[in-house]
């Protein structure tokens, strides 16, 4: 059974207004429904890295050690940023009824989508945006 962690985001204004899913593709039970999805593949993936391999076996996304380095990938910003404009085009749409929901995968869902998903996160809360975030892999062992 797959098991959820909430992540520090809950609603800053009452309303949900999107919800931001992190996963890892390798897990082969991608959350279904109409979604943005943002692939953060392209970044550095923390455990690859053999001079941080050690430490980051044991850590996730939700560890500020991890965020520094997801962070300072080439290509973090361009990800954030374009899933961020996305994000509010949607939710800036006259008459919106609905609810955006956000998919950021990776490959294990421990490290690069769960960084981005919280990023993300934090900027929407910034524009004033309610947000959940839900980090489904973040327990889950490193996929090899």
């Amino acid at each position: 059974m797959s098991q959820t962690h909430l992540g520090p985001r809950w609603p800053s204004l009452g309303l949900v207004q999107t919800v931001i899913v992190s996963y890892g593709d390798g897990h082969h039970d991608t959350p279904r429904g109409d979604a943005l999805r943002i692939d953060t593949r392209p970044l550095r993936n923390p455990p690859s890295d053999p001079a941080v391999r050690e430490r980051m076996l044991h850590a996730t996304g939700l560890d500020p050690h991890v965020q520094a380095y997801v962070r300072a990938t080439p290509g973090f910003e361009r990800i954030v940023q374009r899933g961020l404009d996305h994000a509010l085009a949607l939710l800036a749409l006259p008459g919106r009824r609905f609810r955006v929901d956000i998919h950021v995968t990776c490959g294990g869902g421990r490290h690069r989508s769960v960084v981005v998903a919280e990023e993300l996160a934090a900027r929407l809360q910034d524009a004033g945006i309610g947000v959940e975030t839900e980090h489904r892999h973040v327990d889950r062992p490193i996929l090899t």
